[in-house]
């Protein structure tokens, strides 16, 4: 009889922790809105800082709070693909076998392009060069040596600029010799003002958008002008060079959210591709996905009435 009650009781009790589990995930959901809760996203490391300052925002506009999640490229496509996340900030789209994946899933994943990136070659400011070919940057990445480059320096080993050059390149492992990884921007940027004939390769808005502790790294390294592939012209990676497509490491952007309901991730992506978000992006120096309009005020003088 012991025994039984026992069991009644265990199996009481695994139920109601059952449906208090179930009933907190409905409610979690119902509190969330597309401008109200608190959610996760995972966001590239290389697009950190002009996301933070999205969030910030976007935050005190609203009734919410957004927990950035800084990973390699990587990590944020296997945490939507996991399910550890169900927003993520990639620069990049969704290949079509990641798509397969959701729809197995039965998740249809909403993506948002919200801006053009750009990634920008640095090196010491006491390089005598300021110019640098892009063929040379993939014949490195091919083993091959060139002599006005003494080494590659990565943030992640797994990071989009890694992916990015490896695709240019045509490889899929990078060379024993000459690249380097860190953990992240910051430290790219560091190791480049302390080491001259090291060429970094970071995503630009680390050096338009430093934290107040970078900014004497940022200000004592030099971004490299390149020659794309075609054409004998070396270019910035400024605005201007972004928007005219004259600089050949342009990259778009995107909002992938596959929250699968009306909660932040539509919100944020609607806050981000609206007039408030591409103004952030304009003033941050990446070019927006579209160029929020002015407006101009025409005052009439007293001499003008008469």
């Amino acid at each position: 009889m012991k025994n039984s009650s026992k069991i009644l009781f265990f199996t009481f009790f695994v139920l109601l922790a059952f449906f208090y589990s179930c009933n907190q995930g409905t409610t979690s959901k119902k509190e969330e809105t597309i401008l109200k809760g608190s959610t996760s996203i995972f966001v590239d490391e290389t697009l950190t800082p002009i996301m933070e300052e999205q969030v910030a925002v976007f935050e005190n506009e609203y009734e919410a709070k957004i927990k950035l999640i800084s990973k390699s490229e990587a990590e944020t496509v296997n945490s939507l693909i996991n399910e550890k996340s169900a927003i993520a900030i990639l620069s990049r789209n969704l290949t079509q076998e990641e798509l397969n994946i959701f729809k197995q899933k039965k998740i249809n994943p909403k993506i948002t392009p919200f801006a053009t990136d750009a990634v920008a070659f640095i090196a010491n400011k006491n390089s005598k060069d300021s110019l640098i070919a892009l063929k040379d940057v993939i014949s490195f990445m091919q083993g091959k040596s060139i002599a006005n480059i003494k080494g590659l320096v990565f943030d992640n080993l797994n990071s989009s600029t890694v992916r990015y050059l490896k695709d240019l390149a045509g490889i899929q492992e990078i060379p024993q010799k000459g690249v380097f990884s860190f953990k992240n921007n910051d430290e790219v940027i560091r190791h480049v003002y302390e080491n001259d004939g090291m060429i970094g390769i970071v995503g630009v808005n680390w050096l338009s958008q430093p934290k107040p502790a970078m900014q004497k790294y940022v200000d004592n390294v030099a971004t490299l002008s390149v020659k794309g592939l075609n054409g004998d012209n070396y270019f910035l990676p400024s605005q201007n060079n972004i928007a005219e497509k004259k600089y050949p490491l342009a990259r778009d952007l995107y909002i992938i959210n596959c929250q699968g309901f009306s909660g932040l991730g539509m919100g944020f992506a609607s806050f981000v591709g609206g007039d408030v978000g591409q103004r952030i992006i304009l003033k941050s120096g990446l070019l927006p996905i579209r160029i929020p309009t002015r407006k101009f005020t025409i005052v009439k003088s007293q001499n003008d009435k008469k």
